[in-house]
């Protein structure tokens, strides 16, 4: 998919975001390998973080063909911090 491509596709929520940390981990590495993505976080200030505590931090959004990439890169990192590890260190 080419940049033209992907700033016309259809985004549809992949899966949901647990903390912050996780979020943003994911978006680094979403970023570094260009795989196009949105996140949106469940914050408001309103309510004071109200909505992040039921329904964890946010989401992720990215056309139907990247969400099978985006949900092995988000299982290796839960799996990873899991285990203590850094997932883009080696060992």
């Amino acid at each position: 998919m080419n940049a033209q491509d992907s700033r016309h596709a259809e985004y549809k929520h992949v899966t949901a975001l647990e903390n912050p940390f996780e979020a943003q981990l994911l978006e680094s590495i979403l970023r570094e390998r260009q795989i196009p993505h949105r996140m949106r976080s469940h914050h408001d200030t309103a309510y004071d973080g109200l909505f992040q505590m039921q329904k964890g931090w946010g989401e992720v959004f990215a056309p139907e063909p990247q969400h099978g990439p985006i949900l092995e890169i988000l299982e290796q990192i839960r799996q990873e911090s899991q285990n203590g590890k850094h997932p883009d260190s080696e060992g």
